[in-house]
């Protein structure tokens, strides 16, 4: 195949397989494009045996380069990171329920937990369901070694949130009710959807003022959130749009996307909020006029 079909055929999986590892849209697609002009440039692409391996495995190594160039600046982050929000443009399915579930805010931050090698291992078996074998040959170890780090990462990932038993449209009424709730001003109407433990966490990222810990308990959450609503003079607007695999909102202020939201299920109740602030992760989202 020539650069443009394997562009075509590889690109959704490459930028996936990225995105999960480094929690970042416009790094993965720096990577991705990296990997494709690198690739334009081998005069003969026939005497790759397995091109998927191939691309997997420059995908990988330019993941860990970059992990590892933003490794210092994650230890000097100001207040709580969170992943750049990957926003879908249709509201229709385009991937299974367990592949929408991988791509959670939540999801994200539990592989963060993981080692390089072993944050791989587990996405490329956990989440695209690959044989060790083809994990060894992508991570350049045996295949009893990868399934002993599949196994070893899997039982380092004890509070991996429970799969929500809510449909995805129940899901999305649920986060439309929170928000219509929060614009009339009715308390009442937020905490029938929160969890009375839910948490919020904000990402700022020292750019906006945000919360730089956590926010334990619905009552607070809904304290903050109405101090913020108070605060708010300027015009805005709120869009519903899947956030990572689920049912967020995006709140633009004078035509710039301002927060973005993402939420976690559990209990058929709201138990997790993540309000992505910081503008250099929204600078790949557009707004739409």
């Amino acid at each position: 195949m020539e650069t443009e079909q394997l562009y075509e055929a590889y690109q959704p999986l490459l930028f996936s397989l990225a995105y999960r590892i480094l929690g970042s849209v416009m790094d993965a697609e720096d990577i991705v494009q990296d990997v494709f002009i690198s690739l334009n440039n081998i005069e003969d692409l026939q005497s790759i045996e397995n091109m998927k391996a191939y691309l997997c495995k420059m995908a990988t190594n330019r993941s860990i380069d970059k992990l590892r160039s933003a490794a210092y600046k994650r230890n000097v982050y100001v207040g709580m990171w969170l992943p750049e929000p990957l926003v879908e443009e249709s509201d229709e399915p385009s991937e299974s329920f367990a592949m929408k579930e991988s791509l959670s805010t939540a999801y994200l931050l539990l592989l963060q937990q993981l080692s390089e090698v072993e944050r791989i291992v587990f996405i490329l078996r956990e989440v695209f369901s690959y044989e060790y074998e083809e994990i060894a040959s992508i991570v350049d170890k045996s295949s009893v070694n990868c399934r002993k780090i599949f196994q070893r990462a899997r039982k380092s990932i004890l509070d991996k949130p429970r799969q929500s038993t809510l449909s995805t449209k129940k899901m999305a009424a649920y986060v439309e009710k929170f928000v219509s709730s929060l614009q009339c001003g009715d308390a009442q109407g937020m905490l029938e959807v929160l969890k009375t433990d839910a948490i919020l966490k904000a990402d700022g990222g020292g750019k906006v003022t945000t919360a730089i810990h956590p926010i334990y308990s619905a009552d607070r959450i809904i304290r903050l959130f109405f101090g913020i609503a108070q605060r708010l003079t300027e015009a805005y607007t709120v869009d519903f749009k899947m956030v990572n695999g689920m049912p967020g909102v995006i709140v633009t202020i004078n035509n710039k996307i301002t927060y973005v939201l993402s939420f976690a299920f559990e209990d058929e109740k709201i138990s997790n909020i993540y309000m992505v602030g910081n503008p250099e992760k929204l600078m790949h989202l557009k707004v739409k006029i």
